[in-house]
């Protein structure tokens, strides 16, 4: 199975509950786990709001989900500025913003960013899908050989 939602938002905060519905109901439908949903949402949340707080640069961000061989990948690409990933700072646990870096990088299961000179970030977030017991999306997973199991 290989599924693919690939979306072109205005950055707007309105925005975020569209991709979360569309990316939710398509998870649910093939019957992962509510807790790695949960954990998806929140990543795909914070990468989000990420973008429509920093990306001042530009007016609108893609989000690009690929659910592949038993994994979520989410690629949140914008044309904003960028901004250095090693010396993003670290928000206290308590702090009311600036965590959803730490976040993202505890959910996800791999996490990187691409920083394009003058073109703008993608934040690219994995997390293995794991599903309920006679889910439909299970059957549907391809293994290593390209073979349904």
């Amino acid at each position: 199975m290989e599924a693919t939602i690939a979306l072109r938002l205005p950055r707007d905060a309105a925005s975020v509950p569209v991709i979360r519905q569309m990316l939710d109901s398509s998870l649910t439908a093939l019957g992962v786990k509510a807790q790695i949903r949960d954990d998806i949402q929140l990543m795909l949340s914070e990468a989000c709001s990420n973008v429509i707080r920093h990306a001042v640069e530009s007016d609108d961000y893609v989000v690009r989900t690929e659910l592949s061989r038993g994994r979520c990948v989410i690629k949140v690409v914008d044309a904003g500025g960028g901004f250095e990933f090693p010396q993003a700072r670290h928000a206290s646990p308590t702090a009311e913003s600036g965590r959803g870096l730490q976040i993202m990088r505890a959910l996800a299961d791999d996490i990187h960013f691409v920083r394009r000179q003058e073109k703008g970030t993608i934040v690219c977030l994995e997390k293995a899908l794991h599903f309920d017991d006679d889910a439909p999306g299970a059957s549907l997973v391809l293994d290593d050989e390209h073979q349904l199991r």
